[in-house]
């Protein structure tokens, strides 16, 4: 007889609901969020998993690989589509949330969701970690260029190398306001180092790998886009088709039909937040910086001509991620005529 299993993993326990091929509940019972505490209930000989289920959630990555390197069957499931499906129970707790993910992978009612693989997760950690460095160190130098102005003084423009000796220049005379602003200097000092060395790390890690260099052959498409789309696709033979990324990071338009109505929407920005907007600004760079002409960049401005320039980089960003899995799986360089482009297809 085969069974199934639902976990509902919180920070610090998770309920395990068991069930057999008929819906029979066999089990139930909370352990800690750790994979030792989970193994001993989900390795029990008496039971015969065809499909164990967890939430993608903060734990999720970590225990899919645990129980996964186990040998069990895990699926780890979609967020919006899990908690679509239980909300009609009427008392949500986790032992009921558990129940019903128990029951979902009995009947096949999931949409299940690419765990990346231990590689993509540090590169992840690195672009997020570069990104959130540097919105604090601009935060800062967007905070003191606000509160000194309020004191009449005027920052101008500087770049982010001159920023600290012209507001040191400028409250020399003052100094119950240079003991205000001192600590400010020193954090943004601090984190502009630490910024520069988790740069430095990134460029190294997009010099020595192939995929990177050959996704930097497209237009706009700089190391830093090209990292954060080898680390967010992570394996690109799960897509089938090309065309399948720009739906998954949420650059197609949702579509509404019931009746007599039918209607496309704006973009339905699902998917990674982070991938989408790299996308969208590498189609920028490519539209008002690039200074090549290309048959991917005259596509672009016959759109923004017809439908305007907003949609236009909408249209190319999704394009951009098509060519580059393209470019990926086929090991191949961006085409900049069309004539190349017929000739390798």
């Amino acid at each position: 007889m085969d069974h199934f299993a639902g976990l509902d993993v919180s920070v610090k326990e998770t309920s395990v609901c068991i069930v057999d091929d008929t819906g029979k509940i066999v089990r139930e019972v909370k352990v800690a969020s750790e994979p030792e505490a989970l193994l001993p209930v989900l390795k029990n000989p008496a039971c015969c998993f065809k499909r164990i289920g967890l939430e993608a959630g903060p734990l999720s990555q970590w225990l899919y690989g645990a129980l996964a390197e186990a040998g069990l069957p895990v699926i780890c499931v979609e967020t919006r589509h899990m908690r679509a499906v239980l909300k009609a129970q009427i008392n949500k707790t986790d032992r009921n949330d558990a129940r019903g993910m128990a029951q979902m992978m009995r009947v096949g009612l999931y949409r299940p969701v690419h765990v990346k693989t231990l590689r993509s997760q540090k590169l992840r950690m690195l672009l997020t970690h570069r990104k959130l460095l540097q919105s604090k160190a601009i935060a800062i130098d967007n905070d003191l260029r606000g509160t000194l102005r309020n004191f009449g003084f005027k920052v101008g423009m500087v770049g982010a190398v001159r920023f600290e000796a012209r507001i040191t220049e400028l409250i020399e005379n003052i100094p119950d306001l240079a003991v205000l602003v001192e600590p400010l200097l020193v954090v943004r000092r601090v984190l502009r180092e630490q910024l520069g060395i988790l740069h430095r790390r990134l460029l190294a890690i997009v010099r020595d790998d192939d995929v990177c260099r050959r996704l930097m052959t497209v237009p706009g498409v700089g190391p830093i886009v090209a990292l954060t789309y080898r680390a967010t696709v992570d394996v690109p033979a799960r897509f089938r088709k090309s065309k399948a990324v720009g739906a998954v990071f949420g650059l197609t338009c949702s579509k509404y039909q019931s009746g007599e109505i039918d209607r496309s929407g704006r973009i339905s920005r699902c998917g990674d937040d982070m991938m989408r907007v790299m996308l969208y600004e590498a189609a920028q760079s490519m539209l008002f910086h690039s200074t090549k002409w290309s048959w991917l960049k005259a596509w672009a401005m016959q759109i923004a001509r017809r439908r305007g320039m907003k949609k236009a980089v909408v249209a190319l960003a999704r394009r951009l991620a098509v060519i580059m899995h393209r470019i990926w799986v086929d090991g191949t360089e961006f085409r900049w005529t069309r004539e190349q482009a017929a000739a390798a297809a």
